[in-house]
């Protein structure tokens, strides 16, 4: 034996070395190669002494002290330390069976010799065992006043494994325990000097086993065990586990304490910092508070306002600078002490002043130029007058946004432009709490803080663009009270969590289509079409707005490059179709970027703009309009169509083919003008005895009803007169009169009903050579708000019947080498 001195007990959190002695100093025993050699000898009685075990499980040649307490457990301690000292050690399945029966006993236990007993001062007993052999137990022989048991010996382990294999194996052990020894400040190092000096690899295995830090059923299959190599691999396994847990909690201990030391340093260094700002006049937060106070003193704003901001300061001061309320605290009283509360501009209320601006920024836009002196007249009488709200709807390119900036600078109000395109979420109009980090107002306060106004002309921009009810809200349904005059003199910011006036606000919104606007959000704005420029407009906007725009954004003189009006009038008509001017600024900045290369390079230029500059530059024109011709075959009537980019005209053809009176349409038609088409075939069957046809042709021709241009699709009603006329006329021959055009919805009692964009049309007929327009009577209403030049030079015939239309369209006269329909009886 080999005598090592140990101090108390070997523990740790993460790995135990069991109690191995007394609270005393104890010389533990250590087996050495003859030792083991001997102990694996010795044989095992037939019939052996239990005392079962709660907690521990005794392996092979270990040493640890046990506490008994149990009557049965203390007279067989007594007894077996008087005569050989011999017993059986066995583990209880279920520790906590005070008084277990054969059942509760694992199968496996160790054969011990008793060292040496204690008698504590509370009545325990403590027993110092090392543990012999293994054993199966057999039966029960004996149940008082001690367990008796027959046992058989466990099967014998395997020759000791030798081989490289092996040794690491065992060297791994010896590692591991020792790294466990050294990184645990709780296990005395005397520790490595029992594991270092453990020569036995058998025992070396049982004595880690014993000491593990798993659970006792774990420990019992380790006893279990009979290959020596497995059961190295598994307890091996075991320590790695134990250690990678060990590093972890070390890591964390480490990391705390690091923490805790910049905590203090931190604290140190605070209070210094905080000594040397009272030596120069104050600390950050003073200075803020002193700032935020002096701002004060000059606001203008309502006693709730004052009120609410005096209450908010106070508790900012009573903060701590350090915490993370006390940045959104101050950031919310900039807030309060930053809005125009009550300051506004004075409005400039000269009316010829104001037209004046509006009219050289904008050519036309006669509507919104009315309504805004209108409100300016009213105002300059009335001074608190509720402002305006209005909606400017028309196709891109009108000068529906720029409109936004002339107002203001008509009225000399500030200017705000905020796009609303694409907006999904009610907080970037109501802004959010300010109990969220980083919480800010919505964009409707913090632009009118930005302008420190509050009664800017405020345009909002693409409101047809704003999404509907989402998972982040409703931003139209927000809208709805900043754009109600009755509602928006108290609008609620969640941010500042009162009420704002934006009452004197002149709200202007652009979209180009009312269709996707909420009804409601719709009721509540007045709205004004802006509709697509003439030609003759266009010219006049090129001229006076674009072109100077242009040469002055390309740093060239007035004189330097000229735009001869016929050149203008070919690039509106060839390179652009468009009822705005964005294209047509494009185009004309491309030829003047051209003409600048040539002045920069000093080459020779000629300085006004031909037909062959426009070819050169631009390529051939892409565009080309439609004009209305003399009709020679029957069968063709010419429309008038509105689209986004304006009005133009169309044709209709239909085509007859003798078959079973099958009608096929083609073009790329909508529902609702394929139901037009319909509706006009069955109108001429059920009239053609009125119309001089014969009711049985319609049975043996098929009708074939073609739109041109078949990739552009075409939807709507309004082309229900011009399909009717176009089919009288092939099935009469008779000739369509030339330079008419025609719009209306028809019924099938053949009454003309009116339609839309009776403006766009107009203008597109008289661009296309057209001196008659055949309308809905109920669509003279529209002409109240046409200028007279728009209809200078046309002919309009107002009527209510399809029959009437027909007698007007088609001429008696019949087309040359009329169809002779032939019927069979």
């Amino acid at each position: 034996m080999s005598d090592i001195f140990m101090r108390n007990l070997f523990s740790s959190d993460n790995f135990h070395f069991s109690d191995l002695a007394d609270t005393d100093a104890e010389y533990i025993p250590l087996l050495s190669p003859e030792d083991e050699e001997q102990m694996n000898a010795e044989e095992i009685p037939e019939e052996i002494a239990i005392l079962p075990l709660r907690n521990a499980v005794l392996f092979p040649g270990v040493v640890f002290p046990i506490t008994v307490g149990r009557d049965k457990s203390i007279r067989l301690v007594k007894d077996a330390y008087r005569n050989e000292r011999v017993i059986g050690v066995v583990s209880q399945k279920d520790p906590t069976i005070e008084d277990p029966v054969f059942e509760d006993l694992s199968s496996v236990g160790t054969v011990a010799k008793i060292l040496k007993t204690l008698q504590m001062p509370d009545g325990n007993t403590t027993v110092i065992i090392q543990g012999k052999k293994r054993f199966r137990l057999k039966e029960m022989t004996q149940h008082d006043p001690y367990f008796r048991a027959k046992v058989a010996p466990f099967e014998k382990d395997a020759l000791l494994p030798k081989g490289k294999n092996f040794n690491a194996l065992i060297q791994s052990l010896k590692d591991l325990s020792l790294q466990i020894i050294q990184k645990s400040p709780h296990i005395p190092s005397e520790a490595s000097f029992a594991i270092k000096n453990i020569e036995s690899p058998a025992f070396l295995v049982n004595f880690v086993s014993s000491n593990l830090n798993i659970s006792m059923v774990e420990k019992q299959k380790l006893l279990e065990v009979s290959d020596l190599v497995e059961r190295a691999n598994s307890v091996l396994a075991a320590l790695s586990k134990e250690l990678q847990l060990l590093d972890l909690k070390n890591q964390i201990q480490n990391k705390v304490k690091t923490d805790l030391d910049k905590q203090q340093r931190d604290y140190f260094l605070n209070q210094q910092l905080k000594t040397i700002q009272e030596e120069l006049g104050g600390t950050p937060n003073e200075l803020d508070i002193k700032e935020l106070k002096s701002k004060a003193l000059t606001k203008k704003w309502s006693d709730q306002v004052k009120s609410v901001f005096e209450r908010e300061l106070t508790k900012l001061q009573r903060m701590n600078p350090q915490a993370a309320e006390y940045g959104i605290q101050h950031n919310y009283l900039e807030y309060l002490v930053d809005l125009p509360w009550e300051e506004f501009t004075t409005d400039n209320l000269d009316l010829k002043h104001a037209q004046k601006v509006l009219d050289n920024d904008h050519f036309g836009l006669d509507k919104v130029k009315d309504r805004i002196i209108e409100y300016l007249a009213i105002l300059k009488i009335k001074q608190d007058m509720k402002s305006p709200i209005l909606c400017l709807v028309g196709p891109p390119g009108v000068g529906k946004t720029s409109l936004g900036k002339s107002i203001a600078a008509a009225l000399n109000r500030k200017y705000i432009r905020m796009s609303l395109g694409g907006l999904r979420d009610e907080a970037e109009l109501r802004g959010h709490r300010k109990t969220y980090i980083g919480a800010m107002p919505g964009r409707i306060i913090q632009n009118l803080r930005k302008v420190k106004s509050s009664n800017p002309v405020y345009v909002l921009d693409e409101i047809d663009k704003v999404s509907g009810n989402t998972i982040s809200g409703d931003p139209q349904a927000a809208l709805l009270e900043v754009l109600d005059p009755e509602q928006n003199g108290a609008f609620y910011d969640n941010f500042l969590e009162m009420d704002y006036d934006l009452s004197r606000v002149m709200f202007i919104a652009t979209a180009n289509t009312v269709s996707s606007i909420h009804p409601a959000l719709r009721d509540r704005m007045e709205i004004i079409d802006l509709n697509g420029y003439l030609i003759e407009e266009k010219i006049e906007i090129a001229k006076r707005h674009l072109i100077p725009k242009q040469m002055t954004d390309h740093g060239l003189k007035a004189r330097q490059i000229v735009f001869p009006r016929k050149i203008i009038e070919q690039i509106i008509e060839r390179y652009t179709r468009e009822a705005g001017v964005r294209t047509l600024e494009r185009q004309i900045a491309r030829i003047i970027r051209n003409k600048t290369r040539s002045i920069a390079m000093d080459e020779p230029y000629n300085h006004k703009v031909s037909a062959e500059d426009l070819e050169r530059v631009l390529g051939v024109g892409r565009f080309q309009r439609e004009k209305v011709l003399q009709h020679d075959v029957p069968g063709v009537a010419t429309g008038l169509a509105w689209t986004p980019v304006g009005g133009e005209i169309l044709f209709i053809e239909v085509s007859l083919s003798k078959g079973k009176g099958l009608l096929k349409l083609t073009g790329n038609l909508g529902d609702v003008m394929k139901e037009s088409a319909t509706i006009a075939f069955e109108f001429l069957k059920a009239h053609a005895s009125q119309l001089n046809i014969n009711p049985d042709v319609f049975e043996h021709w098929n009708v074939h009803i073609h739109v041109p241009e078949g990739a552009t699709p075409k939807d709507g009603p309004s082309a229900g007169i011009t399909m009717l006329t176009a089919l009288t006329s092939a099935f009469t021959q008779r000739k369509v009169k030339s330079r008419l055009a025609m719009t209306g919805e028809i019924t099938l009692r053949g009454k003309l009903l009116p339609v839309g964009g009776i403006k766009e049309k107009i203008l597109a007929a008289k661009r296309s050579n057209v001196n008659e327009i055949i309308l809905s009577e109920e669509n003279k209403k529209d002409f109240i708000d046409i200028k007279e030049e728009y209809v200078k030079g046309l002919q309009f015939h107002f009527l209510e019947n399809m029959i009437d239309v027909l007698d007007l369209a088609l001429l008696k006269e019949k087309v040359r080498d009329p169809l002779v329909f032939e019927v069979k009886a």
